[in-house]
């Protein structure tokens, strides 16, 4: 079963805009210094843990978040991973792009893909439920959008997990959360704040 939001739908193939980016970044953004990160406590509160930051360290994560893989460039990368005591979980990836232009079309390449996400899944789970939820843009820098992606398979825990999406000129990043739970569990609100606050942060 898939639910999706009344959004217009969205195109699923983003590899090859991706693939444009990294061809046009130039070894200088690789050696670029590191965009300013979250903080444990810019993340949505936990009800019973702090959360435990990693080092912001450069390149991507081993594992590509879910619904991510694929399309953010190594070069330019840095990310952060969050942690709490319980099943609770955050990355940020920032990625500074050879250009404006080429930051935009990351951004867009980075929504489409999350919007397609729940769908993609689905048709790598046949078995499954997957529903996504378009929770809006925010009006901060060059812009921001979050959005909601849930998806189980029988006999297991439903997974819920939050997406930011902003740029602010030639830097993107995208913060992902996530916890055992259904959509209607997930703190959007607060999640919003944390989106804002990860895109001002990037070029103090």
């Amino acid at each position: 079963m898939f639910r999706r939001s009344s959004a217009p739908a969205l195109a699923t193939t983003v590899l090859a805009a991706a693939a444009a980016l990294v061809l046009t970044a130039p070894a200088t953004a690789t050696a670029a210094t590191a965009p300013g990160f979250l903080a444990g406590a810019d993340l949505p509160p936990h009800p019973s843990s702090p959360w435990y930051p990693g080092k912001v360290t450069r390149g991507l994560p081993e594992n590509a978040p879910f619904c991510l893989d694929g399309v953010l460039p190594a070069g330019g990368s840095w990310h952060r991973t969050f942690g709490t005591e319980l099943d609770t979980g955050a990355v940020q990836i920032s990625v500074r792009a050879a250009s404006d232009a080429a930051a935009a079309r990351l951004a867009a390449a980075l929504e489409r893909k999350v919007a397609a996400c729940a769908a993609d899944w689905l048709r790598a789970n046949p078995g499954g439920t997957a529903s996504w939820q378009d929770y809006g843009r925010l009006a901060v820098e060059e812009g921001a959008h979050v959005y909601g992606v849930g998806a189980s398979v029988p006999d297991s825990e439903p997974g819920v997990h939050l997406y930011g999406i902003g740029r602010d000129g030639s830097t993107v990043t995208v913060v992902k959360w996530g916890q055992m739970g259904n959509l209607p569990d997930a703190p959007v609100p607060a999640f919003r704040k944390t989106t804002t606050t990860a895109v001002d942060k990037l070029n103090p």
